[in-house]
């Protein structure tokens, strides 16, 4: 059976989840494919209970983000997922991702699905004259936007990542393109035939 676009790129794709505050990530959910998972962070707060799950903590003054994300390439990773890129390491995981390494999630602070991709050009401006929009476009799949904050948080946009041309990046609404199958028929109604018009029987 044929899976909808955005499913295929959830499952097999890279992920940005972009929020204006912290965000929850679906580690937990990737637990189940049996992939080899990395997940980096400054903190322990991910939850991932995969059983091949390698977890790489950065270390200040010693072991910075970027040199986890280049870590990865040596350590055979199927998914790549970062708690939360903040600065040059932006350029890293693109490069990770667009290298036979999908499958992986990061969170990006941003005020919308679009704004998630130029966040990511803000960072790795941080050690690049330019931005490889065009990498950027290949190696993200989906974006998916997390408005709100505690209680309140929802996600707001779902958008896969289509192509980078002379507009920007081209994004789709992943949740209006993925259509519902229509309802069965419902079976005829058999009543028996009323002696009166408009009498119930």
């Amino acid at each position: 059976m044929d899976r909808p676009p955005v499913v295929r790129s959830l499952a097999d794709g890279c992920v940005a989840v972009a929020c204006r505050w912290r965000a929850h990530h679906p580690a937990a959910e990737i637990a189940a494919t049996g992939d080899r998972v990395l997940v980096l962070e400054d903190t322990v707060e991910l939850q991932c209970t995969a059983r091949d799950h390698v977890p790489l903590r950065t270390l200040p003054g010693i072991v910075s983000m970027a040199e986890l994300v280049r870590a990865t390439m040596r350590l055979r990773p199927d998914r790549v997922i970062v708690g939360e890129v903040r600065g040059g390491e932006a350029l890293d995981l693109i490069k990770v991702w667009g290298t036979g390494h999908p499958g992986g999630i990061a969170t990006v602070h941003a005020s919308s699905a679009q704004g998630a991709l130029m966040r990511l050009e803000q960072l790795i401006l941080e050690v690049a004259l330019t931005p490889p929009r065009a990498l950027i476009a290949e190696a993200v799949n989906v974006v998916i936007f997390i408005a709100g904050r505690g209680r309140f948080r929802h996600v707001q946009t779902i958008a896969r990542v289509v192509g980078f041309d002379a507009n920007g990046y081209r994004l789709v609404d992943a949740l209006a393109e993925t259509a519902l199958p229509p309802f069965p028929p419902l079976p005829p109604l058999d009543f028996p035939p009323s002696t009166t018009p408009g009498e119930l029987p």
